[in-house]
């Protein structure tokens, strides 16, 4: 289970507000370590199913080789552009691989299903293939910090 937010409590989103907001946004900024102990940041697409984050990528990828050497990870959401506006969700957490590296059109799995399934609603038109070039990183949240300026008394 992830930490409570302890800090910025009246602007923080509740369970249903960050559900909805990490199920209609679209892309996150995923921050892993490299061997050098470097940060890498890359945007990506993602998948929430009330509990962890699903990220597909690339195997052949830099963000794919620090989240298998360092499973230690930090992701945002972020949406708005005037200051009352301003709404998100900062995740930090363990990344692991799960199901077939890279992932095949060999049928279903059972391991990654609300992934795949979540991932076609939200960007395929309800249909997701593997590619057998992109694979499954699930995060599991030690900590979810949120905030929504909207709440703010203007």
């Amino acid at each position: 289970m992830a930490q409570e937010q302890k800090r910025g409590r009246a602007i923080a989103m509740t369970k249903g507000e960050l559900d909805a907001f990490l199920t209609t946004e679209k892309t996150c900024r995923l921050a892993t370590v490299d061997a050098k102990g470097q940060p890498h940041v890359s945007p990506v697409w993602f998948v929430w199913d009330g509990e962890h984050m699903w990220i597909n990528s690339l195997v052949r990828s830099q963000r794919w080789t620090d989240a298998m050497r360092h499973p230690l990870v930090g992701l945002t959401v972020d949406a708005g552009t005037e200051y009352f506006e301003l709404r998100g969700v900062e995740i930090t957490g363990t990344i692991e691989a799960v199901g077939d590296i890279p992932r095949t059109d060999s049928g279903p799995d059972p391991l990654v299903q609300i992934a795949e399934s979540g991932f076609g609603t939200k960007y395929s038109g309800g249909t997701y293939t593997p590619d057998g070039r992109h694979a499954w990183l699930k995060i599991t949240p030690t900590k979810i910090a949120s905030w929504d300026f909207r709440k703010l008394p203007s």
